[in-house]
């Protein structure tokens, strides 16, 4: 229930109504929108909710639904029902046409079968009767005109009708060229009056030919005669019209008795397009209002994360300013909200922006919020808002509020929403903040939900103190003086009156002979009601630092953490590495041993033998000494700095210097990262480095720019992997200095490139965005051009 009646337009829902029809694509649909009221079952919003959902995922990363014709085809069937009664053959094309559209739209779903599931079940009802297209395309063209093989008789009328237009025109051919020869025409050819084929004949000369005169010119120098001799044929051709005529009627009644029997199906059809249309209609307002889906729950019960007013975030969209989003709970502990602050601040917005949102949910539309947003159902809407007076019923403005304060008491439960704009005004402060005050203690009572903005002090401090009421304020900047529309709960806000009369510009001596009149106890109010809202801000101040550092201190602390990973991760490598080289070097070692003990026991000790063999054994071991790892340092006075080339004593290989960490290199080697020990390098001129290794690099590079084409296709693609492979094309294209980027896109409802233009403008080094020639694409093509 809504009440007043009224309500769900001041709080702005008709003119959401109004905007939502202007994305309809036919009438049946705009009387749907019409016809868009609040629900209370949380099944049936929670379906309404998904299929916009769903819709609105396919205009944003599907490919389009092939909805190209809706007509009203229950007003045609509605027709159909009646005996003897058929349809025109324009309206006979219309119901083929939209047929086509359903089965076409169904075979879509089809295809994509659980992905949409909401949508699904629009039809997972509906019988598919392709019969009746056939039927109607049997007898109507593609045109919309029937065709002449509808039956042999019409054929026959047909071909009857050409030869008969042919013999016609023959003779008055020849009449026409016999009276020109002769000089009785007047300037022009054969002409039509009447339905008949006539030749104009000057006045003074229509003695001169037999006929029939149908017609003169304005002048009556002219007449327009219809030779005698042509002038049976003519009848004729008249009469095989109207045989042309009854044929096609009968057939018409033939076929309207043929579809009599779907007329149910053809309803069906006519429903499932109201609602596609319908659907798609809401899809599309959501996009334009960036509208999501929130969490729905069966309490009575909201928490808004992130919200704007539709209406007024689309009026500063066009003016280029951005709505402040606004964050508020309502639930069984904190069920009425009760907002104070300066006027102009915000707290009627913010009211307005809560009920809104609320019964947009309810209807079965997104709303403007996080999706994390969390929504309940409310049965009941009270709205007190704006001057209600009325002469016809004699009621003052205060009369009205009272009305409908005790319209709210009565009928108000736990599941009611109420918002009341400005409680208690429009009366003597004296009387009219206790009224206020009597009245919010019998709606908490009740466990009422709502909002209520004031400015009266007794209903901020009976908030502070009262279980199931809370208090909150738009803040409010109190060196610049102008509001910041950001909702505060917790505390109430001062009304700032003397502040903002001061910046208007009152007189000095006025304020200060106002300030003296109030009472000393509402001064101390708002006193301190100011103080806190600077505390507050410093204290937010505050905060908002000490994130900021404790976010650098954790993103440091981790890098930390990877960096100690990664190079614990490689001294490990070292290390096996380093055992498996002394074990091969041990190994080699033993096997040269033995072989020379071998050697000198076949030589049975010879002394010049053994001698020559423990020569090589020497120089073997010794050269296996000089390959051992640690033993080969890097001379004290050679320093090392990032970027030097190096040598891997140990292997040979060529690396370069990244960083520097006490006695350890990380080491570039290619593609890969290595840490080495200091004393396991030296140090390498740049004349020294392989010249493969800089090779190699070049003719990585170069492969790359042969083969980088600054073209990329993304039709069909989902948003998130369209904008993904543009980027990394975007990046290789930056890279190798090419001066533009092509991105085929194409068309379709205009989305993917509206996400796409607005992504690439945010990159500093594209210069423009231009459209291909409509030749080649128009603006189904984007060609990024950078600086």
């Amino acid at each position: 229930m809504i009440y007043p009646e009224n309500a769900a337009e001041k709080l702005g829902f008709v003119e959401i109504k109004e905007l939502i029809k202007a994305n309809c694509l036919s009438m049946m649909g705009k009387e749907m929108v019409d016809k868009i009221q609040p629900m209370h079952q949380y099944g049936q919003i929670d379906k309404f909710l998904r299929q916009t959902h769903e819709f609105k995922d396919i205009l944003e990363n599907d490919s389009p639904l092939p909805i190209d014709h809706l007509y009203p085809i229950r007003t045609f069937a509605d027709r159909i029902r009646v005996e003897g009664s058929f349809l025109s053959e324009e309206e006979f094309f219309q119901i083929s046409l939209s047929l086509k559209t359903v089965f076409s739209v169904i075979n879509y779903f089809n295809e994509r079968k659980g992905v949409y599931e909401a949508l699904e079940m629009l039809f997972e009802h509906l019988t598919i009767e392709r019969t009746i297209v056939k039927n109607i395309d049997n007898v109507i063209d593609q045109n919309g005109s029937m065709k002449p093989s509808a039956s042999p008789k019409l054929q026959e009328i047909f071909r009857e009708i050409a030869y008969a237009e042919r013999e016609s025109r023959k003779r008055m051919d020849a009449l026409l060229k016999k009276a020109q020869d002769a000089g009785w025409t007047a300037d022009g050819g054969l002409t039509v009056r009447d339905g008949r084929l006539c030749i104009p004949i000057l006045a003074e000369n229509k003695r001169k030919i037999k006929g029939y005169i149908h017609d003169e010119s304005a002048t009556g120098q002219t007449v327009y005669l219809e030779p005698e001799e042509v002038f049976q044929l003519n009848n004729q051709l008249r009469d095989l019209e109207f045989d042309k005529r009854r044929e096609k009627v009968r057939i018409l009644i033939a076929l309207t008795t043929e579809l009599r029997p779907f007329v149910p199906s053809l309803i069906s059809y006519h429903g499932l397009l109201s609602k596609l249309d319908f659907v798609r209609a809401k899809a599309l307002f959501a996009i334009d209002i960036e509208a999501t889906m929130p969490e729905l729950q069966k309490e009575a019960s909201l928490n808004f994360i992130n919200a704007r007013h539709p209406l007024l975030f689309l009026n500063f969209r066009r003016e280029g300013q951005t709505v402040v989003p606004l964050n508020v709970a309502i639930d069984e502990t904190q069920r009425i909200i009760v907002v104070s602050g300066p006027n102009a601040g915000g707290k009627s917005v913010c009211m307005k922006t809560i009920g809104l949102l609320q019964m947009m949910v309810q209807a079965g539309l997104l709303i403007p919020v996080d999706p994390n947003s969390k929504v309940g159902v409310f049965r009941n809407f009270f709205a007190d808002i704006g001057d209600d007076q009325s002469i016809e019923s004699d009621l003052s403005t205060y009369s009205a509020h009272l009305s409908k304060m005790r319209y709210f008491m009565e009928h108000s439960n736990s599941r009611s929403l109420i918002l009341i704009d400005e409680f208690g005004a429009g009366t003597d402060p004296q009387f009219g903040g206790p009224i206020a005050e009597a009245v919010l203690q019998n709606l908490n009572k009740k466990k009422v939900r709502g909002v209520i903005t004031t400015h009266y002090s007794n209903l901020k401090l009976f908030a502070n103190a009262t279980e199931g009421l809370e208090n909150a304020s738009m803040l409010f900047d109190n060196a610049a003086m102008q509001p910041r529309y950001i909702l505060e709960i917790g505390k109430p806000g001062s009304s700032y009156a003397f502040e903002i009369a001061y910046k208007i510009g009152l007189p000095q001596d006025v304020l200060q002979g106002a300030k003296q009149k109030i009472g000393t106890q509402q001064k101390k109010v708002d006193h301190l009601l100011v103080d806190l809202e600077r505390e507050k801000k410093e204290v937010h101040e505050a905060k908002v630092k000490l994130k900021r550092n404790e976010d650098k201190l954790n993103r440091l602390l981790k890098e930390n953490e990877e960096r100690s990973a990664f190079l614990e991760e490689n001294k490990k490598q070292m290390m096996k590495q380093a055992k498996l080289e002394a074990q091969e070097v041990l190994k080699n070692a033993n096997r040269l041993v033995e072989n020379t003990i071998a050697q000198i026991k076949e030589s049975n000790a010879d002394k010049e033998k053994t001698k020559e063999l423990r020569k090589v054994l020497d120089s073997e071991l010794v050269k296996n000494k000089s390959i051992a790892p640690n033993k080969k340092t890097v001379q004290k006075d050679e320093e090392l700095a990032i970027g030097d080339w190096v040598k891997i004593l140990d292997t040979g290989t060529m690396a370069q210097i990244i960083e520097i960490a006490k006695g350890n290199l990380i080491l570039a080697i290619g593609d890969l990262r290595s840490v080495v020990k200091k004393n396991r390098v030296e140090k390498t001129s740049n004349k020294e480095v392989s010249k493969s290794l800089k090779r190699a690099h070049g003719t990585q590079l170069t492969e790359s720019l042969a083969n980088f084409n600054p073209e990329i296709d993304v039709r069909g693609m989902r948003t998130e992997a369209a904008l993904y492979e543009i980027e990394k094309y975007l990046d290789k294209a930056i890279m190798m200095s090419f001066p533009s980027l092509k991105i085929v896109h194409g068309k379709g409802n205009g989305i993917l490139r509206k996400m796409i233009r607005d992504y690439l403008r945010k990159y500093k080094e594209v210069d423009r965005l231009e459209d291909e020639h409509l030749d080649r694409g128009g603006d189904g093509v984007t060609y990024v051009y950078f600086v």
